[in-house]
């Protein structure tokens, strides 16, 4: 957007390159308009250079976002209908349960440190702390006692 002057044309291959809602694209057609730069979208054949062109744009993004939020819909009853089925999404945990039981307890009982345990089961430290740690329960460090020295 910086890069354009006055008279230029900005092209686009679709609009919903170009922007994800109505307003935006609203927005960015009267910014372009005072600019006095043109918008062309190929595959639409929308030139705002001309009425029925500025016409096609306005009506174009609102179809533009009503299938972006039909997608979005369609979307989210896909996932409610799994999880529903009892699929889970996302990733798999690395770690099974016995593996996370036993990571928790060497870090509660810190007899290894976290890089020892993720060490142990081949995995980044991220991995632990990210959801597999619970380090809420676990007693915070005491400081070390100093010890008198002789002089």
């Amino acid at each position: 957007m910086q890069l354009v002057r006055v008279g230029d044309t900005l092209k686009v291959t679709r609009l919903d390159r170009l922007s994800r809602s109505v307003l935006h694209l609203v927005t960015l057609g009267a910014e372009l308009r005072e600019r006095g730069i043109g918008l062309h979208v190929i595959e639409q054949g929308i030139d705002t250079s001309t009425m029925e062109g500025r016409a096609m744009f306005g009506m174009l993004s609102v179809v533009a976002e009503l299938q972006r939020e039909l997608i979005v819909a369609n979307t989210n009853d896909g996932l409610a209908s799994a999880r529903a089925r009892g699929r889970a999404g996302g990733r798999r945990p690395r770690l099974t349960l016995d593996q996370a039981a036993l990571a928790q307890r060497l870090y509660d009982e810190r007899e290894k440190t976290v890089q020892q345990i993720a060490d142990v089961f081949g995995v980044p430290r991220s991995t632990l702390y990210g959801g597999h740690l619970d380090r809420t329960k676990t007693v915070p460090r005491q400081p070390k006692k100093a010890v008198a020295t002789k002089p």
